[in-house]
């Protein structure tokens, strides 16, 4: 592996992790903007941008930008957080050039008006879809309790009335505030050739405009408030909890995620074998969210409304324990165990490592190779999963449940 970077007068930087054994290449840009950058006005703007890049500009129109893509046989794709648009390629190494010149030349889009009121009602079409996936609503319902007027509680699809009143206007200011190329990283991984894809950024970036940008940057702790959501049409009742955790910038977000996993992993976990193991519920899997500068641990249950009071009793006795008592150590080395074989097989393939590689950037602003993620894991304590378990006060949640209409 090497790792490599190289910056533009105007501030974007082309960072690149090189495997010349790799069968196959990854390019992504990773845009330092989501929905916790939006004001309530303009929410779901990050991701309407997301669709508006794949309507193309005066080169390729939306046909042809998937046609060129298909030609290529690349496996590409965009997505949006609640911090970053990551726009991706996944391609045979003698077509990465090619992939990277094209992600250049869609970063600067037409937004065309005729476009943009086309997609609005393809947005509301995917926030009445998602609306429909209970999964889905309690967990963004949760968020925006659970933040409670901070900016991370900003629902990336935004709502009915904002996407309504968002104008094409809002849209292109607010791509010309984010879209700054000092806000993003052209990241590349796998087979490549370095010198060819900064060459081409050096041909396509180098008169993008430099621009003023910022992010809040505050902690939360959450509001801990509890509410729930009749549905006449649900059979089960879905419940997200929310809890304080680290931020991306921690160090502790190691002993985050093996917390998380002890916890709530789909099988072997507190949750599996005192609530799924014991048919109280389908599913109970808890999950870190390290973001920029503040963070969360939530839990996701799915099971009857008869047996949730009694799941919950569960779970509080289980999240109570490990704040009074801690994990054991078998707990720790099969958590690592189970941590580490997922990371290591994601990472075999490029487009594993572009996540990580782009991430990394976006959030701490420097490489951080596979050997250290790994060595961070195998180091983690029971003792400072203990600590950091009552230092975020993992019982005190925030409770959202979307469930049948009461009888």
């Amino acid at each position: 592996m090497e790792f490599k970077t190289h910056t533009l007068d105007n501030g974007l930087t082309v960072v690149g992790e090189i495997n010349k054994a790799a069968k196959s290449a990854a390019v992504g840009f990773f845009v330092k903007t989501g929905a916790r950058d939006e004001t309530l006005d303009i929410n779901g703007v990050s991701h309407f941008l997301e669709h508006m890049l794949f309507k193309g500009n005066d080169r390729y129109d939306a046909f042809e930008v998937s046609q060129a893509f298909d030609d290529m046989g690349a496996k590409f794709n965009a997505f949006t957080s609640e911090e970053n648009t990551v726009y991706y390629a996944a391609v045979l190494p003698e077509y990465l050039e090619q992939a990277a010149r094209l992600w250049m030349s869609l970063m600067r889009p037409s937004l065309r008006t005729d476009d943009f009121n086309i997609e609005k009602n393809v947005i509301k079409e995917e926030i009445a879809m998602y609306q429909d996936l209970p999964m889905f609503d309690v967990l963004d319902s949760c968020r925006n309790l659970h933040f409670d007027g901070h900016p991370c509680g900003n629902s990336v699809l935004g709502t009915v009335e904002s996407i309504d009143g968002l104008t094409d206007q809002q849209m292109r200011q607010y791509f010309d505030r984010r879209y700054a190329p000092n806000n993003m990283a052209l990241v590349v991984a796998g087979n490549v050739q370095w010198q060819k894809i900064c060459a081409a950024a050096d041909e396509l970036c180098e008169k993008w405009q430099h621009m003023e940008t910022e992010r809040q940057i505050t902690d939360a702790s959450g509001s801990g408030k509890t509410k729930r959501k009749a549905k006449p049409n649900l059979v089960r009742e879905h419940i997200c909890l929310m809890s304080k955790a680290v931020s991306a910038q921690d160090p502790q977000k190691y002993a985050a995620v093996i917390l998380a996993n002890i916890i709530g992993d789909s099988r072997g976990s507190r949750y599996y074998w005192e609530i799924v193991d014991k048919a109280l519920a389908e599913t109970a899997v808890m999950e870190p969210d390290t973001m920029d500068g503040t963070g969360e641990f939530f839990t996701y249950i799915r099971c009857g409304e008869d047996k949730a009071e009694q799941v919950m009793t569960i779970v509080n006795k289980i999240l109570k324990d490990i704040e009074q008592n801690g994990v054991t150590d078998a707990e720790i080395e099969k958590a690592r165990n189970k941590i580490l074989g997922a990371m290591v097989l994601k990472n075999e393939l490029p487009m594993g490592r572009l996540l990580d590689l782009g991430l990394n950037w976006n959030y701490l602003g420097k490489y951080i190779p596979i050997d250290d993620d790994i060595q961070a894991i195998r180091q983690v304590t029971a003792g400072q999963v203990h600590e950091l378990a009552r230092q975020c006060n993992i019982s005190r949640y925030t409770r959202y449940s979307v469930g049948p209409a009461e009888k």
